[in-house]
């Protein structure tokens, strides 16, 4: 471990109280390379310890009205938008409106004299959340809040290289009124941590956002207890842009989308297909607004971006870009062609400049897998037939935009694509109330406020002869 200065040493957060752990892990800054806390390195002890608490806390829980749950949500919301930076309150507070409104049955039909059908809406019990290391707290929450709006506990594992922001919620769980018990966090490793807790035969629900691959495993494990599961996953998103396209709003809105957070969402953009006729010039301006995105350490706030998530992440999206060159595409800007400027101390850091490939063919690795980092592709098309089929040529089916200033072109790609999301002349506007997902290999379910909230919900019909 560098350095001789102590380091923030997290613990896990069972049954109300800090739990500390055997083992641990370093997790590193990426902004410097440097060892910045240690964090819990837990297994399948630490997971059992978390489903008994989660198990015992659920009848007096489930029991409360949805009323009294709305109020400590919101609470929750208020103390997060109190003591942190980032913006996960707002869905503490929307899935607290939802809940205040639920009202038991959702219906009630009466036949063949006095027979009455009544169907609930009831929790489904412990419930295994499993966040990923981007947007930490931000993902997070979004599946906490609707979890235990509906009556269930959970058993929280956040993504050890991303786990401090959970680590500091969980000290507000007792000031917002959450009973020890309700929420459980847990850290540590996906094979140690998660698969302790999705083969868990006590732990019904599954609600995991993350990679496709570790979705399938995922599925594997909970297959033999005909588990749940939320499975919001990966996107090889494209970018259509037609002739017609304002390039104004067009050009700032599609570097966003490519770079934002280092590329390090599921929504980025990836790919680009420009219309022939106007390629040359969007290609021209487009390189040159990447050029003015600044990469910078996470205290200048002129930074447009900052450090990857880990080296060996790093390694893994540079790979990306060596095999496109070697397939003979070009490098238009950022990795290998402009120089990264940055303080001594921050050298080692796990910086990477937006970078912009062109002449690449769709067969490509870089058209065709999820590289997750500030990489897009820019490649021409001729027809509107020819575009949504190479669009559509990928397992994935996340999101996609379209600029046109057609109407009637847009309905008919947007209907066309093969993408649980699409935004026309525009990207990431979004109502949390709205369904979110993807098709193909992008996922099962949806993660809107509504959906969450069903899907951590179980229906049960009673039938009543009088």
């Amino acid at each position: 471990m560098a350095g001789t200065k102590a380091l923030l040493t997290l613990e896990n957060f069972i049954n109300g109280k800090f739990v500390p752990c055997n083992s641990y892990l370093d997790s590193y800054d990426p902004s410097t390379g440097e060892v910045y806390c240690r964090v819990p390195n837990s297994g399948k002890e630490e997971i059992e310890a978390a489903v008994e608490a989660a198990r015992a806390a659920f009848p007096g829980w489930s029991a409360r009205s949805p009323q009294e749950r709305s109020q400590v949500l919101h609470r929750l919301a208020d103390l997060l938008e109190q003591s942190l930076e980032e913006l996960a309150q707002a869905e503490s507070r929307d899935q607290g409106d939802e809940v205040s409104g639920w009202r038991g049955p959702r219906f009630r039909l009466r036949e063949l004299g006095y027979v009455y059908h009544h169907v609930f809406s009831i929790p489904g019990e412990a419930a295994g959340l499993i966040s990923p290391w981007n947007l930490p707290l931000y993902l997070l929450t979004w599946k906490v809040a609707p979890a235990i709006a509906a009556g269930n506990t959970v058993i929280a594992k956040p993504s050890e290289l991303t786990s401090v922001t959970a680590w500091m919620m969980c000290k507000l769980l007792e000031k917002a009124g959450v009973p020890p018990g309700v929420v459980n966090i847990v850290f540590g490793t996906g094979p140690r941590v998660g698969e302790a807790l999705v083969s868990h035969p006590e732990v019904p629900l599954i609600s995991f956002t993350g990679s496709q691959p570790t979705a399938e495993r995922i599925t594997q494990l909970s297959a033999p207890h005909c588990k749940k599961l939320s499975l919001e996953l990966g996107g090889k998103n494209p970018a259509i842009i037609f002739e017609d396209a304002n390039l104004e709003e067009c050009i700032p809105t599609t570097v966003r989308s490519s770079f934002a957070n280092q590329g390090e969402i599921c929504l980025c953009t990836s790919r680009i297909f420009v219309q022939k006729s106007i390629y040359s010039e969007f290609l021209e301006k487009f390189v040159q607004a990447t050029r003015m995105w600044k990469v910078g350490i996470p205290s200048d706030p002129s930074a447009s971006m900052g450090a990857l998530i880990s080296k060996a992440h790093l390694e893994k999206v540079r790979s990306y870009i060596k095999r496109a060159r070697l397939e003979g595409a070009q490098i238009l800007c950022g990795e290998g062609v402009d120089t990264l400027s940055l303080p001594p101390r921050n050298c080692a850091g796990y910086f990477m400049l937006p970078t912009v490939i062109t002449d690449i063919k769709d067969e490509s690795c870089c058209m065709k897998e999820e590289i997750f980092g500030p990489v897009t592709c820019v490649v021409p098309f001729e027809s509107e037939d020819e575009v949504i089929q190479r669009a559509n040529s990928v397992k994935y089916g996340l999101a996609a935009t379209v600029w046109s200033s057609n109407v009637g072109r847009i309905h008919r790609v947007a209907k066309k694509l093969q993408s649980g999301l699409v935004w026309t002349n525009c990207w990431l506007i979004r109502e949390l109330n709205l369904p979110f997902g993807g098709m193909k290999s992008s996922g099962v379910g949806r993660e809107g406020a509504k959906d969450s909230y069903e899907f951590f919900t179980e229906v049960k019909t009673i039938t009543i002869k009088h």
